[in-house]
């Protein structure tokens, strides 16, 4: 059933470690410790929070988690922890994934769209996870996915992403044709995009009554992340992530934006304000506090 006014709902993917070392980049271990505590294997938690928009008729999902179709082995690198699961997190809410009738993928790393696609019942092919949507992307990023460099080919999985175009469920936003924001996308929200993590990941920016809720994947993985310097080990282009986070950190500041935070294990949404070191926390919220 759907209502009438905009609602927003948390949808928890999964949760996982990833090395701290790696999330940070080059700052050291007892700066960034101080917020993202590490176990004995130098891992620090790491969410797969998504966000489901319901807009009239249309069931927008943002990414989609590292889904549940490979290996043990594979998995086993991450420490998946806790029982959140996609289906499990859409049923709270009162959905089924064969509801959605868009997915958007920020960009094509499999911990942001493994769950897009998933096996049949037999285990013998590969077909889209949610059978009535379209999937979005950018052409520009797409391009850069299905022709990996070798820095992030590991990041990139054919089976992640092929299918979705072999389905013909595959819809490309169209690219700002000035500056770096897309105005009223095809989904009905702003995109910031944003290049130095990878080629063209897009931010969304969602009017939600008079809050602006700004979806921001890897551009802002968690809160420990907030001074500029902070970058992750993983991004393509440290430095120009650098300065795209800078300006949108200064936007956020002085337009009192509410930043959904994908990968932050233990706060859900945050606002930032000026200080005299940059950009820092104002206050943390959780998503009921939010939306409703």
């Amino acid at each position: 059933m759907f209502r009438n006014k905009m609602n927003l709902y948390p949808i928890k993917s999964g949760n996982f470690k990833l090395d701290g070392g790696a999330m940070f980049g080059v700052v050291p271990k007892s700066l960034w410790s101080r917020t993202n505590p590490a176990d004995n294997n130098n891992m620090i938690d790491i969410a797969a929070r998504c966000l489901l928009i319901e807009d009239g008729k249309r069931l927008i999902l943002i990414d989609t988690g590292m889904g549940n179709k490979q290996s043990d082995k594979f998995y086993g690198y991450y420490n998946l922890w806790g029982d959140d699961s996609l289906d499990k997190s859409l049923a709270k809410k009162g959905f089924h994934r064969d509801d959605i009738t868009d997915v958007f993928m920020t960009h094509l790393h499999f911990d942001h769209c493994g769950g897009s696609i998933q096996y049949n019942k037999d285990r013998t092919l590969l077909e889209p996870a949610f059978k009535n949507a379209q999937f979005w992307s950018n052409k520009n990023h797409w391009d850069w996915a299905t022709q990996p460099n070798r820095r992030e080919k590991a990041s990139f999985l054919s089976e992640n992403i092929l299918p979705m175009q072999d389905c013909e469920q595959l819809k490309f936003t169209k690219l700002p044709k000035d500056g770096d924001v897309l105005k009223n996308s095809a989904l009905g929200f702003d995109i910031f995009f944003a290049n130095g993590h990878t080629e063209k990941q897009m931010i969304p920016m969602i009017q939600h009554g008079e809050k602006t809720i700004c979806f921001m994947a890897d551009l802002l993985p968690t809160v420990g992340h907030l001074p500029i310097p902070y970058v992750m080990g993983y991004d393509t282009r440290p430095l120009l992530t650098i300065d795209e986070k800078e300006k949108f950190l200064n936007f956020a500041a002085d337009h009192n934006y509410y930043l959904f935070l994908e990968h932050d294990a233990h706060n859900e949404i945050i606002t930032v304000k000026h200080t005299e070191k940059g950009v820092r926390l104002k206050n943390t919220y959780t998503c009921k506090e939010i939306f409703n």
